[in-house]
């Protein structure tokens, strides 16, 4: 990977590690306290967003670089880096679900299942992580 893509790539992760802290602080969260604040509702899915939008970037920058095949969704981004063997099948399927937990948030907001966003909060935030240590390896 040339200099600046991996200047770029490392700054969209330091970008990741702020969305990260930032939903972390509302990890411990009940499911009645986050369906009761919408305000937190707003705070963490819009995190959420940016955080997995980030990562489809990350990942659409090293299928441009190592010239792998164009992704036409998000979620087959994370599928083609499956397929190059950057991802394992646990980090791919995760990542693939992250996206389309995207696409719920961003195109039919009002079906949101906030029992997902709080599952999320409480059991998902290291699939972030583990693509973030993944990458560091690539890069």
């Amino acid at each position: 990977m040339g200099l600046v893509d991996r200047d770029l790539v490392l700054r969209k992760l330091s970008d990741l590690d702020q969305y990260l802290g930032q939903v972390a602080e509302y990890r411990d969260i009940t499911l009645d306290h986050y369906r009761g604040d919408w305000k937190i509702q707003r705070i963490v899915e819009r995190t959420l967003q940016m955080a997995i939008e980030v990562c489809v970037d990350i990942a659409n920058h090293i299928i441009a670089d190592r010239a792998l095949r164009i992704p036409t969704t998000y979620a087959e981004a994370f599928e083609i880096l499956g397929e190059a063997g950057l991802l394992n099948s646990t980090q791919r399927d995760a990542m693939v679900r992250m996206s389309n937990f995207r696409n719920v948030i961003v195109h039919d907001y009002a079906r949101v299942d906030s029992a997902i966003v709080v599952r999320i909060l409480h059991e998902h935030l290291i699939d972030f992580t583990e693509l973030k240590s993944a990458v560091l390896k690539w890069i």
